[in-house]
């Protein structure tokens, strides 16, 4: 799926991009410029702004309102909508930054930029191949787990 979403959705942002969904996002983007970009690369208008929904809808772009207040909520709703498994499979995610791909590295590779510490606990590291972010699944993982159940268990009562 390609998405794009409002300001307003900054962190389901980073959780669709983590779950391997390629979605456009800039907290200054102005709702005319968005709307011309979802029309014009096919993406679908991922926002909670009511109006920008229906302006939306009138000028034919496909777009999904959010009602959900929390990230686990939101999550749930995008996943149900658009069938998309809450699970992070890391060969299929992209960066939660820049929504480039993310590639497995070496810890070798990963030495200059993550902290002694984090190399002698953690083995499997990827890197941003447009920012150059590496990523691990240290401690926050648990965190990230807790959320994507929550989100899964919230589909399963809709």
């Amino acid at each position: 799926m390609r998405f794009i979403a409002d300001s307003m959705l900054g962190k389901l942002t980073r959780w669709l991009r983590m779950l391997g969904q390629d979605v456009e996002y800039s907290n200054s983007m102005e709702d005319s410029a968005l709307l011309a970009t979802a029309k014009d690369e096919r993406r679908i208008l991922l926002t909670r702004d009511f109006e920008l929904y229906e302006r939306a809808i009138g000028k034919g772009v496909e777009t999904f309102y959010l009602e959900g207040l929390t990230g686990e909520e939101k999550l749930a709703e995008v996943a149900k909508r658009y069938g998309l498994p809450l699970e992070i499979v890391m060969s299929d995610s992209r960066c939660p930054k820049c929504n480039s791909l993310i590639q497995p590295i070496s810890p070798e590779k990963a030495s200059d930029k993550v902290e002694k510490n984090t190399l002698e606990h953690y083995h499997e590291f990827w890197q941003c191949s447009k920012c150059q972010q590496v990523y691990w699944q240290g401690a926050h993982w648990a965190r990230i787990s807790i959320s994507l159940s929550k989100a899964k268990q919230m589909l399963e009562k809709q």
